[in-house]
């Protein structure tokens, strides 16, 4: 199979596993804006943030390192998963000891009265990565992927018990991600034979050592990118302004206006799965470079489409996800929606650029590029955000994704050299902004304006997704 026919097969796999199960966990919104208060949203969002923020920490960028090494076929595999269950398990020591230090920080204040159920949160969910990462590693990308649909349909039926039957409102949802990612890591450990794999006996300090230096840089990085999320959240819940709405239930509309750009994210996290190993097995072939090219202009053009139709359909799919009969606040969720979607584009973008970095193990880089942006969004939020509110926000996380992309597509080409068309960047970016500006602000026929510049998106970018398509089918 060639190197198109592998990234494309494991790609339908994932998605397989994964598409229906993300859209029925989107779906879930709608039990949660029925069912939970914006304040309340706001409490859930952060914890979720904060779960995001402990684990790449106390795990040591466990996702990261186990692909890696698990893939390489110089090390045993045996000794591989030994050694990451006894670090993660060593770092869930400290994160215990820490997360009741963390709440007594007065920005932190939310975590009190769940700083337990945090704790098994993160436990939980660790575990969980370790027995996928090491599942994935090992190519069993079909039990991957079932294991995704199981996980998805477990959590939907404790929410609807927990939060939508007995409305136990935080407390609910965090109780039914526990017990979901809780029930996921026995099905891996046990379908996957996962105890032949653990032997205190194959743990080893010198592939330990080797695993922290090449993972300890991307701790940062991924912390950054968490702070990045987390600091709009928490600026929106405490700043004060003369100009704009602020506060709890201000967050929480933030929140959900995250979640119809997610569905760029969930496609583009299917594809990155499969990406990743790619990039990884294919580090040392000889037309790496084409390779990247061809795929990155694909992907590139696939996830300027998807963003155009999303954000001229926002105010039909936006319903779907949020309900309003309760809560009327969530009604203006849409207009925070297009910005962040252009956002979590550049995001997805960001990351794969960062599989350069990952496979030629120039993990610094990725260190400084996301420095930088996190460094951004802290200055932006504070000075748009009592400005321009929730859009602020919107505003100052785009300018930092796309401050990360540009700096790593100068960088990350210096590792893996692949052409790059700059000025068609630009453009598709502006159009995709004034469409933006269009939803926002309704200027006269605006209807009719979307549907032009949805056309010239499309048309300035479905060659790139023919010619790939073409690479893929084509036999040998």
């Amino acid at each position: 199979m060639n190197k198109y026919k592998n990234l494309a097969f494991n790609t339908l796999v994932f998605a397989i596993g994964s598409f229906g199960s993300k859209i029925l966990v989107l779906l879930l919104t709608r039990l949660y804006t029925n069912n939970i208060s914006p304040s309340d949203s706001s409490t859930k969002d952060l914890l979720e943030t904060m779960m995001l923020f402990l684990q790449p920490i106390f795990t040591f960028a466990l996702q990261e390192y186990l692909i890696r090494f698990g893939l390489d076929k110089k090390y045993d595999k045996k000794e591989v998963f030994t050694t990451s269950t006894v670090l993660t398990l060593a770092g869930m020591g400290l994160m215990a000891v820490a997360v009741p230090l963390l709440s007594t920080i007065a920005f932190l204040d939310f975590i009190r009265g769940y700083t337990v159920l945090l704790i098994v949160f993160v436990f939980v969910s660790s575990i969980r990565m370790l027995c996928m990462q090491f599942v994935r590693a090992r190519g069993l990308v079909k039990l991957f992927s079932l294991d995704g649909i199981l996980a998805t349909l477990t959590l939907f039926i404790f929410n609807i018990i927990f939060v939508g039957g007995l409305h136990w409102g935080v407390k609910g949802f965090l109780l039914a991600v526990i017990l979901s990612d809780f029930l996921s890591s026995v099905f891996l450990f046990i379908t996957a034979k996962l105890r032949r794999y653990l032997d205190i006996h194959y743990y080893n300090q010198k592939l330990a050592s080797a695993m922290m230096r090449f993972a300890l840089p991307l701790v940062p990085t991924i912390v950054m990118w968490v702070i990045t999320s987390l600091s709009d959240r928490l600026f929106i819940r405490y700043m004060d302004s003369d100009r704009a709405v602020l506060g709890e239930s201000a967050a929480g509309i933030y929140s959900y206006a995250t979640k119809v750009p997610n569905l760029i994210s969930m496609v583009s996290t299917i594809f990155f799965q499969a990406w990743n190993m790619s990039a990884i097995m294919e580090n040392d072939s000889r037309d790496r470079s084409r390779f990247y090219e061809k795929v990155y202009s694909a992907y590139e053009s696939i996830l300027i489409i998807a963003s155009a139709f999303l954000i001229a359909g926002v105010q039909i799919i936006t319903p779907i996800f949020i309900s309003t009969k309760k809560f009327s606040e969530y009604g203006d969720v849409y207009l925070y929606t297009p910005v962040l979607i252009v956002a979590v584009m550049f995001m997805c973008l960001d990351q794969f650029l960062s599989s350069i970095y990952t496979a030629t193990k120039h993990t610094k880089n990725s260190f400084w590029t996301s420095f930088a942006a996190c460094m951004a969004n802290l200055v932006l939020n504070f000075f748009l955000i009592p400005l321009w509110g929730i859009q602020g926000a919107s505003i100052a996380t785009f300018l930092s994704y796309y401050l990360c992309f540009w700096a790593r597509i100068i960088d990350a080409r210096y590792y893996v050299p692949f052409r790059f068309d700059g000025l068609k960047s630009l453009m598709n970016t502006a159009a995709l902004l004034v469409m933006c500006w269009i939803i926002i602000s309704k200027p006269v026929v605006y209807g009719l304006w979307l549907v032009i510049l949805l056309a010239a998106v499309i048309w300035s970018n479905y060659k790139a997704v023919l010619v790939t398509a073409r690479k893929i089918l084509k036999r040998g």
